[in-house]
């Protein structure tokens, strides 16, 4: 046990008295999720941070889009590492000390952010946002995944989707939030950018210790009222736990690494090119202000996706949800050059909301589908080194639509016309996505913890006490 004054952090102090309701769990990782979601309307700053010394238009020595793209994908960058490098030890510490230092690094990237947009460094934004936030995003992303299963072992996949539904959802609120506060501290002469991201650093810091505050943890032993755990296994549900580095050893690992990278690359590109695309597609009926809702759509169904998918895999199982993912998202993508052809919006517009409905929903229903592979133990560790897959399709992603496109216009093909190949490539992708899904089958026992095996009173087993065993250690 760990004292002094930030003991309240251990996870000892997080056990659930008698009488805890399961249903403000949801909540505190909610507090996480839809601060950290402001990733995703980043961009609502780009234009502003070309206009920094010009003001009004870019001056020569304003920064480019192209460099301000950046930050964006360093954050994704170090969102994947921090989850991979550290989930075991958000695993081992608890969700209250991984939320509080991910409140901590998500809220002091954006004031290093604002000390670097105020001198006019690129490379403290890179740092601010891009190192220290990506961090804690990271770390907010993964820290309620195992605390939510543990708490509804009966219904995983919604309880995952509660509360990542919130990160697909934090950009509704962080997008007018963001633009009202640099209206409120911009001036003819100053772009009120560097204020707005002291004031969202200190929000989203306050209301991320709101959630540390209400986290809990199961007290051992402790199970849903009349919920009676299955007596046998299911084919592709485990009773049994693999150990974080083992699991990282199975082939099913890397089939789901593969599943969850195909279904995001697949969707992120066009979730960031999605205002071009349907201008250029439709030149002269979609107008900029169209595209900004159609950005807007993609993003309420990415958030809704992300609690109906995760709940139907409770139903019909992940891997059958991941069958929905990759065949339906097949057809669609096939379908959108053809909806640019006959000139329908309503057609193209129905195309891609079901599409980011299968992107939103292949990242919550992930976590109960590694649960089901590798047991309860070790699941948010082995959530933290899957999101690399996240990481990787932030680079994919973008990378194909954006470098395939430009090509096609370099050798004369329409804008309208642009995305076509892009589209049967991301058609393609998905069909390997459906072959990885289609050979993943049950880890075979050798991986299993063995009741004498001395990892199994690693810092997470001594539920009793919530006192760590150093790693390692026997009983």
């Amino acid at each position: 046990m760990q004292m002094g004054a930030l003991s309240f952090l251990d996870r000892e102090h997080t056990v659930a008295e008698p009488g805890f309701s399961r249903w403000m769990v949801p909540p505190a990782a909610l507090c996480i999720h839809l601060c950290i979601g402001q990733a995703y309307a980043l961009s609502v700053f780009n234009l502003p941070m070309t206009k920094l010394i010009g003001i009004t238009q870019s001056a020569p020595d304003d920064w480019k889009l192209t460099d301000l793209g950046w930050i964006f994908s360093i954050a994704i960058v170090f969102l994947g590492l921090s989850a991979a490098v550290f989930g075991r030890w958000v695993e081992e510490g608890g969700p209250r000390r991984a939320m509080f230092t991910a409140g901590l690094c998500w809220g002091g990237g954006f004031l290093v952010s604002a000390l670097g947009v105020y001198s006019h460094n690129l490379w403290l934004i890179y740092f601010g946002y891009g190192v220290l936030g990506g961090c804690g995003l990271g770390l907010g992303y993964i820290s309620p995944v195992s605390t939510l299963i543990k708490w509804f072992p009966d219904r995983p996949g919604m309880a995952t989707g509660m509360a990542i539904m919130g990160f697909g959802g934090g950009a509704f609120i962080a997008s007018p939030l963001s633009v009202w506060l640099m209206q409120r501290f911009s001036t003819s002469t100053h772009v009120g950018v560097a204020e707005a991201f002291v004031a969202l650093g200190i929000i989203y810091f306050c209301f991320m210790m709101v959630g540390a505050a209400i986290v809990r943890v199961p007290a051992p032993g402790w199970k849903p009222e009349g919920y009676t755990p299955p007596a046998v296994a299911q084919k592709l549900i485990t009773k049994n736990d693999v150990y974080v580095y083992d699991a990282i050893k199975t082939p099913q690992f890397w089939l789901i690494w593969w599943v969850l990278c195909l279904n995001v690359t697949a969707g992120i590109g066009v979730l960031g090119q999605a205002s071009a695309m349907s201008q250029e597609m439709f030149p002269g009926h979609v107008t900029a202000v169209a595209a900004a809702g159609f950005v807007g759509l993609l993003s309420l169904f990415n958030m809704l996706g992300r609690f109906f998918w995760a709940s139907t895999s409770d139903i019909i199982g992940r891997k059958n949800t991941y069958f929905c993912f990759f065949v339906l998202g097949t057809l669609l993508y096939i379908l959108v050059p053809w909806t640019g052809s006959i000139g329908s919006v309503a057609l193209f517009v129905l195309c891609f909301v079901v599409i980011m409905s299968m992107y939103g929903g292949g990242f919550a229903t992930v976590p109960a589908y590694l649960k089901d592979m590798f047991g309860i133990r070790y699941v948010g560790a082995i959530h933290g080194v899957l999101l690399t897959a996240w990481s990787a399709a932030g680079v994919f992603g973008p990378v194909l639509v954006n470098y395939i496109r430009q090509y096609q216009i370099d050798h004369g093909v329409p804008k309208a016309q642009a995305y076509n190949t892009t589209m049967y490539i991301m058609a393609g992708l998905l069909v390997i996505g459906l072959i990885c899904n289609a050979m993943i089958k049950a880890v075979h026992e050798r991986y299993h913890m063995k009741a004498d095996d001395p990892r199994a009173h690693d810092a997470v087993a001594d539920a009793a006490t919530g006192s760590p065993r150093p790693l390692g250690a026997r009983a």
